[in-house]
């Protein structure tokens, strides 16, 4: 099988670049917002005025803490994602299939820039689970 040495421009791939910069600052500070909503930093003081709506408050603000850690997991894995696809553009090997080999569409790179398999090899991992 003949190995496929085909891979984006590097001008496609500052395209790319770009693409994942906007995401990644908005990730970020997505994150930090989360977090800081997470460690109170934006606390308005209404705790320790009001102890009995806190505590009426707190069975859905554990609830929704839950959510926000969640949320901020979810938002540090996109980062991390979005962070590693950055080392592919500089090695050049950003936009292709980990599996196939092949180009990945640049349609789907652009929806999920972070993506590291084709659509192809990405239903069949999910045939396979």
């Amino acid at each position: 099988m003949e190995e496929q040495k085909r891979r984006y421009t590097d001008e496609e791939l500052e395209e790319f670049r770009q693409i994942i910069l906007d995401k990644l600052e908005l990730a970020k500070r997505d994150y930090q917002v989360l977090m800081d909503e997470l460690t109170n930093k934006n606390d308005n003081g209404v705790d320790d005025t009001m102890p009995t709506y806190h505590a009426l408050e707190e069975g859905s603000s554990v609830q929704s803490k839950e959510t926000m850690m969640n949320m901020a997991v979810r938002a540090q894995k996109f980062i991390q994602g979005l962070e590693a696809a950055l080392i592919r553009i500089q090695n050049k090997t950003y936009g292709i299939c980990r599996e196939t080999g092949k180009l990945i569409p640049k349609e789907r790179l652009r929806a999920v820039p972070h993506a590291t398999l084709s659509i192809e090899a990405k239903q069949e991992r999910d045939k396979r689970r």
